[in-house]
């Protein structure tokens, strides 16, 4: 699929991977919608790019509904849906502090999993009443976000890695269910990148030790890098059902 003039949703487009994966699709053409729950942020780099910006919480369906609304009735049904908004909490199943709390299991679930799952049933329904683009009848594609914790996870990640390992899960069963309607769907399990929310969960110390365990090249992921391959994907239609690690090989001890 050709990117430009092509709408598109980027959740957790604000910041992070997200804010790149915006910047990277408005340069080759596309139209833009920030969703984001930081509505300031989303604004921010939706009026970088040109595009709009839309408040949502992936963790609540209503506000998902409500938000692939205002897309619709702004922009347009989007082709090209990316969902690259995520969450994590630290904490062992148990520990002295008692046993992991079930709430925060349950948030993370909520919005690295079934967040994701709500986006693409609703915006699939909306792109199955499309005409196709092209002669392979392509109509759109979804770019899902999960983790190399979804198959190599550490001490202290298992709400995280769980939600991660349903999204890599549902990867090749939602691209056939939506093969018939020729839409797309492919998940990028990224390593270790450098954004925000990453240093904040790691720490300074952690940084350096998640460095050492990258074989090539020895330095963490920049934003930009997986912005080009998300738009690879859009672009490359031979591409679908598959979970891509990018991690410069990296392999997980048990404790960072």
């Amino acid at each position: 699929m050709e990117i430009k003039d092509q709408i598109a949703i980027v959740t957790g487009g604000a910041s992070g991977l997200g804010a790149d994966t915006v910047r990277a699709l408005a340069a080759k053409g596309a139209k833009v919608a920030v969703l984001d729950l930081n509505e300031d942020l989303a604004k921010a780099i939706a009026d970088e790019v040109g595009g709009i910006a839309v408040k949502v919480d992936v963790a609540d369906s209503d506000s998902v509904a409500a938000a692939m609304a205002t897309v619709k009735e702004k922009l347009g049904v989007a082709r090209i849906v990316m969902n690259v908004a995520g969450i994590g909490i630290g904490r062992k199943i148990t520990s002295r502090k008692g046993p992991h709390p079930l709430e925060d299991f349950m948030r993370v679930v909520n919005v690295n999993l079934t967040g994701t799952f709500d986006v693409c049933r609703l915006a699939a329904t909306d792109i199955a009443s499309l005409e196709p683009l092209n002669e392979d009848g392509e109509r759109g594609v979804f770019v899902n976000v999960a983790s190399i914790f979804a198959f190599d996870g550490p001490v202290g990640d298992t709400a995280y890695a769980a939600a991660k390992a349903g999204v890599a899960g549902m990867t090749l069963p939602m691209a056939r269910d939506l093969a018939n309607y020729g839409i797309r769907v492919m998940t990028i399990a990224p390593g270790f990148f450098d954004t925000p929310l990453a240093r904040s969960e790691v720490g300074e110390a952690g940084v350096d030790k998640m460095v050492s365990l990258v074989p090539f090249p020895k330095r963490p992921g920049k934003p930009a890098e997986f912005a080009r391959m998300a738009c690879h994907i859009v672009e490359n239609s031979m591409l679908n059902g598959e979970v891509i690690r990018l991690d410069g090989a990296i392999r997980m001890s048990m404790m960072l």
